[in-house]
């Protein structure tokens, strides 16, 4: 005979199973009860709760709804049902809940707690916090109200409060794994990391399977630089819980930390087939393909990212710093104001919008830009060495160096500062110091080009030329030389191997001042039983056709023989083991066409008075330009020499134009000189050259012919220190700057000169 149970010993097996874990088993005792007394809203409410815990969040409300039917008044459904909208997103629905249950009991610790959760999802924060302390008030020792008020201080940036809170939270449950987590966080966000790790560890010790816990500490350790450690710690979430976004995120910060790019990229990847819409992800995957220069695969993630978070300052910023990169530099200011607009006091935005606008040659922005870096930032170190920079631009040398040096002071392992620094140093006069300088960035970065090819120039200049070859080596490597590689399959000789008999390509590799200077080498080559090709520019292709040494002498761009080995010109020296006092210096050693000498003369006519010749600009693509170059109003106090003045130049600027035009005293032929064999008869029919640092003054001492050079205070390394003379050229007289690198006092000396010259010259 069957025992018939009573509703109430049904319910109680109901809730023995539902307690076990059974859910289906109690589902269904839940539902039989219903059947047999459907006005039951205990019943109701745990099956409810059952619905719930088994992902059906429809059924379960339906359920609770019923109990409230049936019994308005209770509290435990209105808080139930509470939890179930608030993990449904529907945060005023929730609230409504909840608050139906205060006005039955207003101080149910339990509901003000849950309340004041889901004022936290809205990120209600202060209203949160008010919520937790209304808890706190009737009941101090509430751990779990402690551990969520410092929740809130957190997201309100109160972190040293939200410390004070959880430490109140750990004094009551010592083993409470949560707070700890939490607490570590806090700590964290006051970087206070080894701190953090403590916490997390105490959390592991407590619970080995809690993969939050895991993921926290990596990030510990990897703000501790630790990034293997971190990564292990990262993987121990993993196995924990495989599709821990937040891990595998992290987890590809520290790849990309080890410049495990291909790993990074995968990591990113996993995180964001869980989780899509993961901005910070597609912003970090961005910042891996960057310094993989996939640079359109990272534009593309910084894109998405911004898809999803329009003002995601970091993304904004790192997409900046890509297009900057690819030279889009008006597009990359576009992206830092963007970051800006989002975040006014973002230091990195700041400083990098200093950078692009430097690029751009809008120098007093740059500076403002950066200084407002410094004012949000003021020990921000990549704002101080980026001031650096524009400050030397600005020729603000000295304040350059105290940035620098400022900036150092932070990271003292930061090469590109060191170099920065020497390159300053340099400007400065202060060689021994700028050595020393670059010589500290060689041993951080032993393969940094830069350093080794700025250390050749303060080398060179000190006349140290055993050193500053071998250096100068690197300067196609070097960014900073903007020299476009040649890529050779003939190996590159550097004076080593016995050449007799061979086709060697001498080629030119920078400015027309250095193929004129070091062409001087060819009929060395060629003195060591080498058939010697030359390739030059084509302006310059005519006129060293009579250099000795060459058998061919071919323009850039057109087809090259077959040749056993090649070497730029300006590696010459290093071949040939050049010393000051081993120069391959002659009286001339270029010589302009006999067609365009004579072509020159008919144009010059009958010689009446010494002819001047005048070059005061350079390549204005040249990186030193500003410096070296001057407008032709400079020169103007020498028009009142008795004398016939030739410009040298092809192309003037406009105001330089107005003032020949005005100055019947100055023959100008402009595009009558098509090339350097041009150049080089016109020079020729002169009595002297006048002329700034640049390819004119090479041609001129290359000729024999007489050649004034104005040179900057810090020259270029060809012209050495201390000296009016080159041990290049023997007919070169050099003018300098004085130490306040202007140039009145330097032209009035050549006036002075030039007054002398004129009297013997006629």
């Amino acid at each position: 005979m069957a025992v018939s149970l009573s509703v109430s010993q049904a319910f109680d097996i109901a809730l023995k199973a539902y307690s076990a874990g059974k859910l289906a088993e109690a589902e269904q005792i839940c539902l039989k009860i219903i059947s047999a007394d459907p006005d039951s809203p205990v019943t109701l409410n745990l099956l409810a709760v059952i619905h719930s815990s088994l992902g059906r969040n429809d059924l379960a409300l339906a359920s609770y709804d019923r109990a409230l039917a049936l019994r308005p008044d209770f509290i435990q459904v209105l808080n139930n049902r509470g939890a179930v909208l608030k993990g449904m997103k529907r945060f005023d629905e929730a609230l409504e809940s909840y608050d139906r249950a205060l006005v039955l009991q207003p101080g149910y610790v339990e509901v003000l707690n849950n309340r004041a959760g889901v004022l936290l999802d809205m990120k209600r924060y202060d209203d949160a916090l008010a919520g937790y302390d209304r808890a706190l008030v009737l009941r101090p020792d509430y751990a779990e109200a402690l551990n969520n008020r410092g929740i809130a201080l957190q997201a309100l940036g109160r972190h040293g409060d939200a410390l004070t809170s959880y430490d109140a939270a750990l004094s009551l449950r010592p083993d409470f794994v949560e707070a700890l987590v939490n607490r570590g966080i806090a700590q964290f966000e006051l970087k206070h990391f080894d701190a953090a790790l403590v916490d997390y560890d105490r959390a592991i010790a407590l619970r080995p399977d809690n993969a939050d816990a895991f993921s926290n500490r990596g990030n510990a350790l990897s703000a501790l630089r630790r990034h293997e450690e971190a990564l292990a710690s990262y993987q121990a979430a993993l196995n924990l819980q495989p599709h821990h976004v937040e891990a595998l995120y992290h987890r590809g910060l520290a790849l990309h930390r080890l410049k495990r790019y291909d790993e990074a990229l995968a990591s990113y990847d996993r995180a964001l087939a869980l989780y899509p819409d993961h901005a910070a992800a597609l912003a970090s995957r961005g910042a891996t393909l960057h310094d993989q220069k996939k640079f359109e695969e990272a534009l593309k993630s910084y894109d998405r990212a911004l898809a999803l978070r329009p003002d995601f300052a970091e993304a904004l910023v790192n997409r900046g710093v890509t297009l900057h990169v690819t030279g889009q530099l008006d597009e990359a200011l576009g992206s830092y104001d963007r970051a800006l607009a989002a975040e006014p006091d973002n230091a990195g935005a700041l400083t990098n919008r200093g950078v692009a606008l430097h690029e751009l040659e809008r120098y007093d922005e740059a500076l403002a830009s950066h200084e407002s870096a410094l004012v949000v930032q003021p020990g921000y170190a990549a704002a101080l060495g980026n001031r650096g920079v524009t400050l030397h631009k600005l020729r603000r040398l000295g304040e350059a160096l105290a940035s620098y040096d400022d900036a150092l002071a932070l990271q003292p392992d930061d090469a590109g500062t060191l170099v920065n620094r020497g390159v300053t140093l340099h400007d400065l006069g202060r060689f021994d110091e700028a050595l020393a300088s670059y010589d500290g960035a060689i041993a951080l970065r032993p393969d940094d080009a830069d350093a080794h090819f700025f250390r050749s120039l303060s080398s060179l200049v000190t006349g140290d030329f055993g050193r500053g070859w071998i250096e100068y080596e690197w300067r196609r490597k070097a960014p900073a030389a903007r020299i476009t590689g040649r890529d050779f399959a003939q190996p590159l000789w550097l004076g080593g191997d016995d050449i007799a008999g061979k086709t060697i390509l001498l080629h030119s590799e920078q400015g027309f001042g250095d193929t004129i200077q070091f062409c001087r080498y060819a009929p060395l080559v060629a003195a060591r039983g080498a058939q010697v090709v030359v390739e030059v520019e084509a302006p310059l292709r005519e006129l060293l056709t009579g250099l000795a040494g060459p058998s061919r002498v071919i323009a850039k761009g057109n087809p090259l023989p077959d040749f056993d080995l090649q070497c730029p010109l300006p590696s010459l020296p290093l071949a040939f083991k050049t010393r000051l006092e081993t120069i391959p210096s002659s009286p001339s050693y270029l010589r302009a066409p006999e067609r365009a000498l004579l072509d020159w003369d008919n144009r010059l006519g009958a010689k009446r008075r010494p002819r001047i010749g005048l070059a005061w600009a350079g390549n204005p693509k040249h990186v030193r330009d500003r410096e070296r170059s001057i407008g032709l109003h400079r020169l103007l106090p020498l028009l009142d020499v008795d004398a016939t003045f030739v410009n040298l130049q092809k192309d003037v600027h406009a105001a330089d134009a107005a003032i020949l035009e005005n100055n019947a005293n100055i023959l100008h032929f402009g595009a009558a000189l098509q090339d350097f064999s041009d150049t080089a008869a016109l020079i020729s029919h002169l009595d002297l050259v006048i002329s700034v640092d640049t390819s004119i003054a090479h041609l001129s001492g290359a000729l024999g012919k007489p050649v004034w050079v104005l040179v900057t205070q810090v020259p270029d390394w060809r012209w050495l220190l201390g000296r009016d003379d080159s041990p290049w050229y023997p007919s070169v007289r050099l003018f300098r700057q004085n130490d306040t690198s202007e140039w009145d006092s330097a032209i009035a000396c050549v006036r002075a000169a030039l007054l002398k010259f004129a009297e013997t010259d006629r």
